[in-house]
């Protein structure tokens, strides 16, 4: 499963939330910002400026997690005239805040990214910005990019624009409620068009030959005093929301090759070799994989909730490796351009409180939709941002997967001994492996002192060792 962001809540003396400091110490994550950095924030926060053009008449909504707080996008879907759809889409307006080569600049260039860990998020902005002035929370009228993407009948994008809009959210939905709403047919019809605009995108998306992992994400849920780990599915909704995202940036994309200037976030082809490897993989999993089917087909065919598919989906992500971001100018457009598991030419546009390219990528849209060259700021910054996005990238993947680890360890560290049902997921060589179990939601590496392990089969594991920090989940064949 992949593994997501998660979060619990430990008393201070506990030894999971010591591990945590201990990893946030190891890993050098700031703790707060500097002064100067804060004194900025709050001093553009007192006075935003605010764009001409005002599209707070849209009655926007945002769909996320429901704490949130730095919603980065809203979004208005209605039928056009004639046919076809449009959608509107508000993605906060960064740049309107940050001054380039200033603290709050400085020190995003350091972060790159918003962190999630289990014990509290390290934002990429602070907080009176992400949180307060630059969020689409409802009520607020904050400055955006707002973006016109004309869709016809099929879902097919017809006409893009992107603009400096004053705008405001009137409601804040989450994932299930959403969904409810969408299921129950008592979504008004920006919401309930969202079903139908997102359907669409994911056959064009079928059609492209693109992939989505739609695995269940790790969670930590509390009952009674106690912590355990669950998976969350992804609902239909969930993809619908992505779509809008996945076609701006798209969109985005297109404007910037047409301009000659931008930076776009390539994925390879996968390599040689690794797709017959899969192949095996599934077989061993007893997943049926015709010759004639794709890999992008099989995906789509699977069911997350069945413990096998969700150990090949597992499985899967390793073809979908070796993402960057790469910059261009003068028209030099870079070969192959397009993200292998879109399937097309793709940009990063869509979450600037939370990554920093994206404040970059919509500045750079924004300029070939006016015919203008990009702003000086974005051109001076552009050959270095992929260096700030790998670092920043590197540490969140190292960050969440030793946070989970840790979570992992404190939940199962009094249960030593104990006996499990498990699937064997992964193999590292024939008597060593990884298992996913299904309740408590962890995963673990399993050593078979002498045995062969069984891939894709049941298996009843002991587990043999777990302390938060200081040693993994590990198992043994019962």
């Amino acid at each position: 499963m992949p593994r997501r962001h998660i979060h619990v809540i430990a008393a201070a003396d506990d030894p999971l939330r010591a591990a945590l400091r201990a990893l946030r110490t190891e890993l050098a994550i700031p703790d707060g910002f500097p002064e100067a950095v804060l004194a900025e924030a709050e001093e553009v926060a007192k006075a935003p400026h605010l764009p001409d053009e005002d599209a707070t008449d849209i009655p926007f909504f945002t769909i996320d997690p429901p704490t949130s707080r730095d919603l980065d996008q809203a979004m208005h879907l209605a039928r056009r005239d004639g046919g076809g759809y449009r959608v509107h889409y508000a993605i906060a307006d960064v740049a309107a805040f940050v001054a380039p080569g200033g603290a709050i600049d400085a020190e995003a260039h350091k972060r790159a990214n918003t962190l999630y860990l289990p014990d509290g998020k390290v934002p990429l902005h602070p907080a009176v910005l992400s949180e307060g002035v630059a969020s689409l929370l409802p009520g607020n009228t904050v400055p955006a990019l707002l973006w016109r993407l004309d869709l016809d009948a099929e879902g097919r994008t017809v006409h893009t624009d992107v603009r400096r809009a004053k705008v405001r959210s009137l409601s804040k939905l989450d994932y299930e409620g959403a969904q409810a709403q969408i299921d129950a047919g008592t979504a008004e019809e920006p919401l309930a068009l969202l079903a139908t605009v997102g359907r669409l995108r994911e056959a064009l998306e079928i059609e492209r030959g693109g992939i989505s992992l739609n695995v269940p994400e790790q969670e930590v849920t509390q009952t009674d005093g106690s912590y355990t780990l669950e998976y969350r599915a992804v609902l239909p909704v969930d993809g619908w929301n992505e779509q809008i995202s996945l076609m701006t940036g798209m969109a985005a994309a297109d404007l910037m090759i047409a301009a000659g200037t931008g930076i776009l976030r390539t994925l390879p082809p996968a390599p040689d070799g690794s797709v017959a490897r899969l192949r095996r993989s599934a077989k061993a999993l007893g997943i049926d994989w015709p010759h004639h089917v794709s890999y992008a087909a099989l995906i789509r065919s699977l069911d997350p909730h069945n413990s096998r598919h969700a150990a090949f989906l597992q499985d899967a992500t390793t073809l979908l490796q070796g993402s960057g971001y790469t910059p261009f100018t003068d028209g030099n457009v870079p070969s192959p351009a397009i993200h292998a598991a879109i399937a097309d030419e793709y940009t990063h546009c869509t979450a600037p409180l939370r990554r920093l390219v994206d404040r970059y990528a919509g500045e750079l849209a924004l300029a070939a939709v006016a015919g203008t060259p990009p702003p000086e700021w974005v051109l001076h910054a552009l050959d270095g941002l992929p260096a700030d996005m790998a670092r920043g990238g590197k540490l969140a993947g190292k960050a969440e997967r030793e946070s989970v680890d840790i979570v992992e360890e404190a939940l199962m560290s009094h249960r030593i001994g104990e006996v499990f049902d498990s699937i064997v997921i992964d193999l590292k060589t024939a008597h060593t492996g990884v298992v996913h179990l299904e309740d408590p939601a962890v995963i673990g590496d399993v050593v078979a002192d002498g045995a062969r392990l069984p891939l894709g089969d049941p298996l009843r594991v002991r587990l043999t060792q777990a302390d938060p920090g200081r040693a993994k989940v590990r198992f043994a064949p019962a």
